[in-house]
C-alpha cells in the first residue's frame, strides 16, 4: 500500500508561482510512475503532468507547458509541481498520484492518490 500526501497549496495572485510536493510512504516511490492531477470546481479530473520513475521523461498537458514543472527526488520519495505564471482558470484541488504500471495519462489507470491541496488564484 501507497500513502500520497500533497502539501503547498495556497492563495496566490495572478502571475505568482508555487510548488506542490507530494510525500510517499509505504513503498519507494522509485519504484511508481507518479503525476499530478486536477479537479476544479463542477469539472472533472484533468491530467497536468507525469513522471516516469527514473525521472528522466516527462509530459504535460498543453494548458501547462512551459509553466508548470514535474520533477522528483527518489532519495525524499517525493514528487515536486512548480507551478509559474498562475492565471485564475488555475484554480483547482491538486491531486498526486501513482500507478505501479507504464506511463500513463489517464487517471483511471492511477492505483494510489493523495488526498488532495487547494490552489486559489485571485485576478
Amino acid at each position: 500500500q501507497v500513502q500520497l500526501v500533497e502539501s503547498g497549496g495556497g492563495l496566490v495572485q495572478a502571475g505568482g508561482s508555487l510548488r506542490l510536493s507530494c510525500a510517499a510512504s509505504g513503498r519507494t516511490s522509485g519504484s511508481l510512475v507518479m503525476a499530478w492531477f486536477r479537479q476544479g470546481p463542477g469539472k472533472e479530473r484533468e491530467f497536468l503532468a507525469v513522471i516516469s520513475r527514473g525521472g528522466s521523461n516527462t509530459d504535460y498537458v498543453d494548458s501547462v507547458k512551459g509553466r508548470f514543472t514535474i520533477s522528483r527526488d527518489n532519495a525524499k520519495n517525493t514528487v515536486y509541481l512548480q507551478m509559474n505564471t498562475l492565471k485564475p482558470e488555475d484554480t483547482a484541488v491538486y491531486f498526486c498520484a501513482a500507478r505501479q504500471g507504464p506511463y500513463s495519462t489517464r487517471s483511471t489507470l492511477y492505483d494510489y492518490w493523495g488526498q488532495g491541496t487547494q490552489v486559489t488564484v485571485s485576478s
